[in-house]
């Protein structure tokens, strides 16, 4: 028998890439997932999960075995989010000035971080007890999955982007902590020794990270799927999310990569504060719409 005959074919590996969007893109990712198990897509097929900011929730909700189809119905039924006090609110215009400011000199994108970063960390916010408190509410399992979740962060003082996993001797509750802290709303947390502000300051979805080496993956994965409520115009400080899938397929290109990005009846249910418990519901009715109308298209490239 030849060794050819021995040869096993190459395992597919699968990506998913979770982006940020607030308390509205937890509830529009946990419809866009619902929507496709629903539509025959096997989720558990992936090797890799990627989370940013509100997909950090959902990946560490997704990995850890919590009942998506339940929270799917918690957030239609406005059972979900933050209850307790006033919504938070994120001036997107207050946030920008503040991005444009770091910007202007800044040698590379990573002292734009540190610049942004420092702005958060002399922010008047809530206390990062009573911030990490609402974070651990959110996950109702604790301890990292076996799964190979990643969870991206910034670093507050350096601007150095950080990947979390189970390896990293982080709590997950402090990780996903640190990729949610949004920058002037809530404050930088503390993950390890170090202060982190939200990972969607580097990229709202953070594509490549699809691609490190590591647990079951080694070299870039054969099918990636991104989810992405958020998408930074064309042309800004930000790779839209179209700009970071074409970009990795540039230099990946024996591999396949599909994106849901948010359409307009998303967009138009996230409304203009993507921080409001309000907005939950008419989210996770859109995501799910979504996931149902892609989820042939997803099948196809996830099987």
């Amino acid at each position: 028998m030849t060794d050819a005959a021995h040869t096993q074919p190459a395992r597919t590996t699968r990506a998913l890439v979770l982006g940020g969007g607030g308390l509205a893109g937890i509830a529009w990712e946990v419809g866009v997932l619902v929507g496709l198990t629903e539509g025959g897509v096997d989720l558990g097929l992936a090797d890799r999960v990627v989370g940013t900011s509100a997909g950090s929730v959902v990946g560490a909700l997704l990995t850890t075995g919590v009942d998506l189809a339940a929270l799917h119905q918690e957030h239609r039924d406005g059972r979900g989010g933050d209850s307790s006090g006033p919504p938070a609110h994120l001036d997107m215009e207050k946030l920008g000035a503040e991005l444009a400011a770091a910007m202007d000199g800044a040698r590379d994108a990573g002292e734009m971080r540190a610049r942004l970063g420092a702005w958060a960390l002399a922010a008047d916010t809530p206390p990062e007890a009573e911030r990490r408190a609402v974070i651990d509410a959110r996950l109702p399992v604790k301890e990292w999955p076996r799964a190979d979740l990643r969870i991206s962060a910034v670093d507050a003082e350096t601007g150095e982007l950080a990947v979390f996993t189970r390896d990293a001797r982080v709590d997950l509750v402090d990780a996903v902590a640190a990729s949610c802290a949004v920058p002037g709303v809530w404050p930088p947390m503390t993950a390890g020794r170090r202060r982190y502000v939200d990972g969607g300051v580097a990229s709202i979805v953070h594509v490549a990270r699809a691609d490190d080496d590591g647990f079951e993956i080694t070299g870039p994965a054969d099918r990636v799927l991104v989810v992405a409520p958020l998408d930074p115009p064309a042309g800004g400080p930000f790779r839209s999310v179209s700009q970071e899938v074409e970009h990795r397929q540039e230099q990946h290109p024996e591999t396949q990569a599909v994106a849901i990005i948010a359409d307009e009846a998303s967009v138009a249910a996230f409304g203009t504060n993507v921080l409001d418990p309000a907005t939950m519901p008419g989210s996770a009715a859109a995501g799910y719409e979504q996931g149902r109308a892609r989820a042939a298209e997803v099948a196809a490239l996830w099987t």
